[in-house]
């Protein structure tokens, strides 16, 4: 491991922690993060040692407290601040002389409100140290398997009606790491992934970015065997030819979606007094993200959909996509959103279209069934029509991805064309997707159904196009980076690991 993917490392699995400000007062963002961790570590899943530090306390929650870091009688690896700005100061140069090697600092009252040269005092006193600083003005970090959770938003929240209620949920893992400058957004984010059932391998709130950057961010996850697509929301970028440097060598091996705030003049003075960004030119992130081959969301919705696109497909390779659909509006819906995005939606070839010919001759599907694509199988579709009319869209060699809207309403559809649509794309290394539009619990269940077994699924034709759109994107910079291949290869050999 390198140097540089050594130090951050200390952020995800440190053996020793100490909370500064951890406090009795369970109103206060020191009580939660130190309970956090302390109920994780009663739990067996963190198993380093934990130092409460609180000048005013002899214990929290059963933890011997210590006035000073410097009193811990053992090493530190990282501390965790929560004090008035005005001390954090003084706290880090305590843990210079205690050698810690990284703290994250959760204290706002930095830059972000004009009081940079506080800021840079920390900087500059960490730098000393050799002490790699997260936030400040930030959540910090949530990483499940190590029990490392800085996040100061309790799980449980009580009601004036006396009940418990889920406050702030935490994702099971799963293989997308999220980075946000926003922790507001982060919760967001957090809240979002954990309804919609997406797992995260680990997640990085890092507000002021005093020290570590987006860039070290995505260089560590280069390396995570947990992560294989990254999200990132971003205000600003700290050092423009360095991220895109960073982020070119991380493309090719692992997709990388931003969602970047701050593109109206409003928007880059709202930016400015949040996390204390500077915002560039939107037009010169545009070109700077096309050239590093980072995909760039243009709202949450879309930040999200290409998240898990990436996460649960290979990437395309080519803009021809085939769509099949048991509804004859959302499917041309979903042709003209493909045109808009970019992709192409032309007809089979002769092969394919002799194919479906043969379908209807033995009956299998009906021979009012629109067959030059978009394949509409009709109201009177059935389980064996969808995966039969898959199949041979899946063997067209001008097809590079499928669109399937399984619009649950159809009297004749029940849930066994799910199961037996995603057997025959284990057969392919093309993407596909669906769409099922609706939120009654039946929808709910389809979509649900197909993301748990591995088919991104969306509640609008648009939504599904625009996923498409993404993996042709990021198939195409592949190509061109001459790894497309190579990375479609691995990622199939990691899915069937699954």
């Amino acid at each position: 491991m390198e140097a540089a993917i050594k130090k951050m490392d200390v952020f995800f699995n440190p053996h020793s922690v100490a909370v500064i400000g951890a406090t009795k007062k369970i109103d206060k963002a020191g009580h939660v993060i130190f309970k956090n961790f302390a109920t994780n570590k009663i739990r067996g899943v963190f198993k380093g040692e934990l130092y409460p530090v609180n000048p005013n306390e002899d214990s929290i929650l059963g933890f011997k407290c210590y006035h000073s870091i410097t009193e811990i009688p053992d090493l530190v690896d990282l501390i965790v601040i929560i004090v008035p700005a005005k001390v954090v100061p003084t706290v880090m140069q305590e843990a210079v002389s205690k050698k810690a090697k990284a703290a994250i600092i959760i204290s706002s009252g930095f830059r972000e409100v004009g009081n940079a040269e506080l800021e840079e005092q920390v900087v500059n006193i960490a730098k000393q140290g050799n002490i790699r600083l997260l936030g400040p003005n930030c959540l910090g970090v949530f990483y499940s398997k190590t029990g490392v959770d800085t996040l100061f938003l309790p799980e449980t929240k009580v009601l004036t009606t006396g009940d418990d209620v889920v406050a702030t949920p935490r994702p099971l893992p799963g293989n997308i790491a999220m980075v946000t400058q926003s922790g507001a957004f982060g919760v967001a984010a957090l809240d979002y992934l954990t309804g919609r059932q997406m797992g995260i391998s680990k997640f990085v709130s890092f507000g002021n970015k005093c020290d570590v950057t987006e860039s070290d961010i995505i260089h560590y996850f280069l390396h995570d065997k947990e992560t294989k697509v990254i999200l990132a929301y971003l205000e600003d970028i700290k050092y423009g030819r360095e991220f895109v440097r960073i982020a070119k060598k991380v493309t090719q091996k692992k997709p990388v979606v931003v969602l970047k705030s701050g593109k109206s003049a409003a928007g880059a003075r709202a930016a400015a007094s949040h996390t204390g960004a500077i915002a560039g030119s939107d037009k010169i992130y545009d070109a700077a993200f096309e050239q590093a081959g980072v995909i760039r969301a243009r709202d949450m919705e879309e930040f999200f959909d290409v998240g898990k696109a990436l996460a649960l497909q290979p990437p395309a390779m080519g803009k021809n996509v085939g769509i099949l659909t048991d509804a004859g509006g959302p499917g041309v819906m979903t042709v003209d959103e493909c045109e808009i995005q970019g992709l192409t939606v032309e007809h089979f070839s002769e092969e394919t279209s002799q194919k479906f010919q043969k379908l209807k001759e033995e009956g299998v599907i009906l021979k009012i069934a629109a067959t030059s694509n978009p394949v509409d199988l009709t109201g009177s579709v059935t389980d064996d029509m969808f995966v039969k009319a898959a199949d041979i869209m899946f063997q067209d060699k001008d097809i590079h991805g499928i669109i399937l809207l399984g619009l649950h309403h159809m009297p004749g559809l029940r849930e066994k064309y799910i199961d037996g649509v995603v057997e025959v794309s284990k057969k392919y290394n093309k993407p596909i997707v669906m769409c099922d539009i609706g939120e009654t619990e039946m929808a709910l269940y389809t979509r649900s159904r197909f993301d748990k077994l591995g088919i991104p699924s969306y509640t609008s034709p648009e939504d599904a196009a625009r996923a498409m759109r993404a993996l042709y994107v990021y198939g195409a910079y592949l190509k061109k980076q001459e790894c497309l291949e190579k990375y479609i290869e691995e990622f199939l050999q990691n899915k069937s690991k699954l």
